[in-house]
C-alpha cells in the first residue's frame, strides 16, 4: 500500500533501521537517531542496487516519486541512474573547473608576478567587479561573442567607456590562455571589433619647450613653507625623469645623499629591475629636499607623508610634449 503524507510524519525511530516501502522499488528509511531517507532499490546487469531520493522533510513524498519516475524512465533505456547521476556530478566538477573565473584566476597567478602590485591589484579589481558576476561561473568553453558582449556593455551603460575597452581586453587575454591551455577553441573578443563605443583617449596636459624654462622658475619660486616638499618634489620630476609614483612613493632608505645616488627597487620599477640615478640628477636638490623634511616623512615615503604632498605631485608635474 502507498505511503500517506501522515504515514511518513509520523514514522517512529526503532532500536534498528526500518523500512516503509511506497511501491515500485521507493521506501522510507527510518534510522534509529530518527532520521528519514527516501531510497529506491533497483537491479541493473542482474545486480541489485540502491540509490538515494532525498531526505525528508526536505524531500517531499510527492518529490521523492517523481525522482523515483526520473530513475524508472532511465532504467526503461537501459540506462544505470546510479551511473548517470555519478556522471552528472563529474561533468559538473569538470564545468566548474573549466568556468572563466577559475580559468581567469589561473592565468592571473601566472601573470602576477610579471606586473607591479598597482597594476595587478587592478586587473583583479576589473575582473572580480566586471567580469566574475556576469560570467564568472560559465564554462569558459560555452561563452560566445554575444554573451561576452552583454557583460562588457553593462560597463558601457555605466558611461566608463575606456573601463569597457580594457576589461575586453583582459577578457581576450584569458580566453587566449584558455584556447592554449585547451579548455576553450577560440577567443570571442575579435568578434566584438566595433561594438563597444569607441574611446577617445586625452593626453595629459604638457609643457611645450618654450614654456619650460618659466616653469622652472616658478617651481623654484614656490616659497610656500608648508609645500617646500612639494617644490623639492617638482624639481626632482624634473631632473630625473622618473615616473610620479617613482618618486612620490620613495622611502628615505633608497637615497644616499653623500654620494647623490638614488636606488629605486625592482619591486617598484615596471621592469622589475632597480633603476639607478646618479649624480648627474642634481645632488644639491637631493640634500635641499632633506632638509626640514625627515620629520614630516617619519616612516612613511620621503614625499608621501601627506596625501596632499603626493596628489599635488601628480597634478603638477611637468609633462613635456615631444623631447625630440
Amino acid at each position: 500500500m502507498p505511503l500517506t503524507d501522515r504515514a511518513v510524519r509520523n514514522a517512529k525511530a526503532l532500536d534498528r533501521p526500518q523500512r516503509l516501502f511506497d511501491g515500485e522499488g521507493m521506501y522510507l528509511e527510518v534510522s534509529p537517531s530518527g532520521g528519514k531517507w527516501w531510497r529506491l532499490k533497483y537491479r541493473f546487469s542482474g545486480k541489485e542496487k540502491r540509490l538515494s531520493l532525498g531526505v525528508y522533510p526536505e524531500t517531499s513524498i510527492a518529490d521523492a516519486r517523481e525522482r523515483r519516475g526520473d530513475m524508472r524512465k532511465l532504467l526503461a533505456r537501459g540506462i544505470d541512474p546510479g551511473e548517470h547521476r555519478k556522471a552528472v556530478k563529474r561533468e559538473a566538477k569538470t564545468r566548474a573547473a573549466n568556468s572563466f573565473e577559475a580559468v581567469a584566476r589561473e592565468w592571473y597567478e601566472k601573470q602576477v608576478h610579471t606586473w607591479v602590485a598597482s597594476h595587478a591589484a587592478d586587473v583583479l579589481r576589473r575582473m572580480e567587479k566586471n567580469l566574475f558576476p556576469e560570467i564568472g561561473d560559465k564554462p569558459i568553453g560555452e561563452i560566445t561573442p554575444p554573451v561576452l558582449l552583454g557583460a562588457v556593455r553593462k560597463i558601457e551603460h555605466r558611461g566608463a567607456h575606456d573601463l569597457a575597452h580594457r576589461v575586453l581586453q583582459v577578457a581576450s587575454q584569458i580566453f587566449r590562455y584558455g584556447v592554449a591551455a585547451g579548455l576553450c577553441e577560440r577567443d570571442p573578443a575579435p568578434d566584438l571589433r566595433g561594438a563597444l563605443t569607441p574611446h577617445k583617449s586625452r593626453n595629459q596636459a604638457a609643457v611645450t619647450p618654450d614654456e619650460l624654462p618659466s616653469l622652472l622658475r616658478a617651481i623654484e619660486g614656490y616659497s610656500d613653507v608648508e609645500d617646500k616638499v612639494t617644490s623639492c618634489a617638482l624639481q626632482l620630476l624634473a631632473l630625473t625623469f622618473v615616473r610620479t609614483n617613482e618618486l612620490v612613493n620613495a622611502t628615505w632608505e633608497e637615497f644616499d645623499l653623500k654620494n647623490g645616488m638614488w636606488v629605486i627597487p625592482g619591486e617598484r620599477m615596471k621592469m622589475k629591475v632597480d633603476h639607478i640615478v646618479g649624480r648627474t640628477c642634481g645632488r644639491c636638490h637631493w640634500r635641499s629636499a632633506s632638509n626640514g623634511s625627515r620629520s614630516w616623512s617619519r616612516p612613511c615615503p620621503a614625499f608621501s607623508s601627506c596625501a596632499r604632498y603626493g596628489n599635488m605631485v601628480r597634478r603638477y608635474s611637468p609633462q613635456p610634449a615631444r623631447w625630440i
